[in-house]
Formats: structure tokens, sequence, C-alpha cells
């Protein structure tokens, strides 16, 4: 088993464990469904910096603790609670946005290396849309997804507006955002929402299968095909021409496309480096 650490030495928000080249964090908030507060907001950020930083990590999965992988924002966190008063003035929720959230899903689609949800239980609200931000989406059967914001008066956000219609169509994606009902994992990975669901005992050993595999290929190349088909949605078919031809420039100069070369004319396992 790998050696659990906390990020934080007092009350930790956020668990790493680390095995081999794949780094495990863990939203570690479990008796409140892990939900979002500004302090798991920076554990959570500085984990992921680090990866970042780090050589050695290749692969980073995102779990959460207990029954839920993240009920999204924590209402009770003064930063977004409604002031009671009367008269008092409302909370500028763009702030918690330009603080937390956006700095949060810019790193998660920016990793140099391929981030996988292991969604363990409920998504809800910025919840959900966090772990669809990442590259591969791995729920238990019993884990759902919730676009809650509408219930509250709110829009989603956390790249939801961005997301959604990109993976189901606007169709569905209006309809999942206008009623907030609860989409269980199964007809999330039916409908394209998420990559795969599997029973609840099979996703931890799913999911560490998967990060190894990404682990060992050539994540730089992983990065950019992340990066490339994010960016096709704002180009034109000559535009994404050009820009997969300077990729594959790029690219080609790298060590691990001529060890993938080479591995392939000697039919043995490459061993890929770049990062």
């Amino acid at each position: 088993m790998p050696e659990t650490t906390p990020s934080s030495a007092a009350d930790p928000l956020v668990l790493a464990a680390r095995s081999g080249p794949v780094l495990t964090l863990t939203l570690n908030r479990p008796a409140a469904l892990n939900s979002f507060t500004g302090a798991l907001h920076g554990e959570l950020l500085a984990a992921l910096e680090a990866a970042a930083a780090d050589s050695a990590v290749r692969c980073v999965v995102l779990t959460g603790a207990g029954r839920a992988f993240c009920a999204g924002q924590d209402l009770a966190d003064p930063a977004v609670a409604p002031d009671p008063a009367p008269g008092a003035a409302p909370r500028d929720l763009s702030e918690v946005i330009d603080q937390h959230y956006r700095p949060l899903c810019l790193r998660l689609r920016s990793m140099p290396v391929p981030v996988i949800a292991a969604v363990n239980g409920v998504a809800a609200g910025a919840g959900a849309s966090i772990a669809l931000s990442c590259d591969i989406v791995v729920a238990a059967r019993s884990a759902s997804f919730i676009q809650a914001f509408a219930k509250i008066g709110l829009v989603p956000d956390s790249g939801g507006t961005w997301l959604l219609p990109r993976l189901v169509g606007r169709a569905r994606a209006l309809g999942l955002a206008l009623l907030g009902d609860k989409l269980g994992a199964e007809e999330a990975q039916r409908i394209g929402l998420i990559w795969q669901c599997v029973d609840d005992a099979q996703l931890q050993p799913t999911v560490q299968a998967l990060a190894e595999r990404l682990a060992a290929m050539p994540v730089k190349a992983l990065a950019g095909i992340r990066a490339a088909l994010d960016d096709a949605w704002l180009l034109d078919w000559p535009q994404a021409l050009a820009r997969e031809a300077q990729q594959q420039r790029e690219l080609g100069f790298a060590h691990d496309y001529r060890e993938g070369v080479q591995a392939f004319g000697e039919k043995r396992a490459p061993s890929f480096k770049d990062r």
C-alpha cells in the first residue's frame, strides 16, 4: 500500500499517497461530504502545484474520503453564506470564484501529467464540475452527479457551463443544469458525461491500474493531447491543422518520440521519460 501523508501537519484537508509514479490526492472533509472551503481550496491547489513541479509524478488521481467525492461549495463558509442581518450587503460570489475556483480549474486543465477523477460518491455542484475537469472520470456505480446550482439561484460554475454542453450536448446539458436532478453513474457513462462506471469494490483497483498505465505512457504527449482537444473548440479547420503541425514539431524533437519509435522497431517496451 502507498504511504499516505497529509498535506498539512494539523487537521489535513487533503491527503497525499504515492505509489510509484502515481500520486493520489484525497479530499478529506468526510463529515461535510468534502465540500469546499477556502482552506480546502488552498491545500488542494498547493498539492497540485507540488505534483506539477515533481518530475517523479506521472499521473494524479483525485478522489474523496468517506461517502462523497465532493458536495461542492460549503454554504456555511462565511465567504459565501448570506449575511442574515437586515439590510446587510450581499456577498460578491465572484470573489470566491476568482480567488479559489478559477485557479483550481486552470491548474487541473494545465497539469503536465494526466489527472483521473475517482468519483467514489456524490459529486454535486462545483464538485461535479471539478470531477469533469479531470482528464478521465471513473465513477463507482453508487456515485452520482448533481448540477445543484439552479436550486439555490445560481448558474453552473467551475467550468460547468463550458464542460456540460461539450460532453453531452446542449439538450442534455440544459436538462441537467435546469432541473438539477441526480444522475447516476451508469447513466452518466451512457450519455458520455464520464468515461467509465464500475462496481464500487472495483473503483480503487480500476483507477490504480489505469493510472499506472497512463504513467508509463509519454505523459508530455498526453498533456498535449488534452490541450489540443480543448483548444480545438475555438479553432477553425486550418487553425487546427496548423496547431497539430506545431505540436508534432515540438514533440518530434523530444526523447519520447525517438524512444517510442526505437522501441517499436526493437519490439520491446518503451521507457518514456519526458514530462
